[in-house]
């Protein structure tokens, strides 16, 4: 992320000089100048994805050298990716749950939201077992998924219509195939 974040800065400050050197006004070349800095974003990142790779490919090597019996990617790795995604989504969760907790002065509510981030967190402490931390993990996030949907506004009938196009103010509704 920090690596395309660098990247997405150096390439809006190309964009931005470009724009600046032309100081023109005009239709036509504000669409080029933006065409010119989709291209140069899309380059600028796909280099900095380059140096990343290299990062990563010499960080590895030094681990080899520590470590040189494990050769090839384990299941470990992906399990962590995964853990990695249930922690960023519940802490969005948590973060809305919380915040909704103290608007209403629900003091039990931020209580609920540091246990289940203590548990999340502790439990990869406890068990070893990377399947069975992913599965309990992932069922505290759609628990608390869906109590972050309900707190947020949503409901049974919204969420319906949202998932079958149905709902007016939905983004697909107009895009139905002709």
């Amino acid at each position: 992320a920090f690596f395309w974040l660098v990247s997405l800065l150096i390439s809006s400050l190309v964009w931005f000089m470009a724009r600046v050197i032309t100081d023109n006004k005009d239709g036509p070349t504000q669409k080029y100048l933006l065409i010119f800095g989709a291209f140069v974003s899309v380059y600028i990142q796909e280099v900095f994805r380059f140096a990343y790779y290299r990062l990563l490919k010499k960080a590895s090597e030094g681990l080899k050298t520590i470590n040189p019996g494990e050769t090839a990617p384990s299941m470990r790795l992906l399990a962590y990716a995964f853990m990695t995604l249930v922690i960023i989504l519940l802490h969005v969760f948590w973060g809305i749950v919380f915040f909704d907790g103290c608007e209403k002065k629900k003091w039990c509510l931020l209580l609920i939201v540091l246990l289940t981030h203590l548990l999340v967190s502790a439990q990869t402490f406890i068990s070893s077992y990377y399947g069975i931390n992913l599965v309990s993990a992932f069922i505290i996030l759609v628990l608390m998924g869906t109590w972050a949907f309900f707190v947020a506004g949503g409901s049974c009938r919204s969420l319906k219509l949202c998932l079958l196009c149905q709902d007016k103010d939905f983004l697909l509704y107009n895009q139905r195939s002709r």
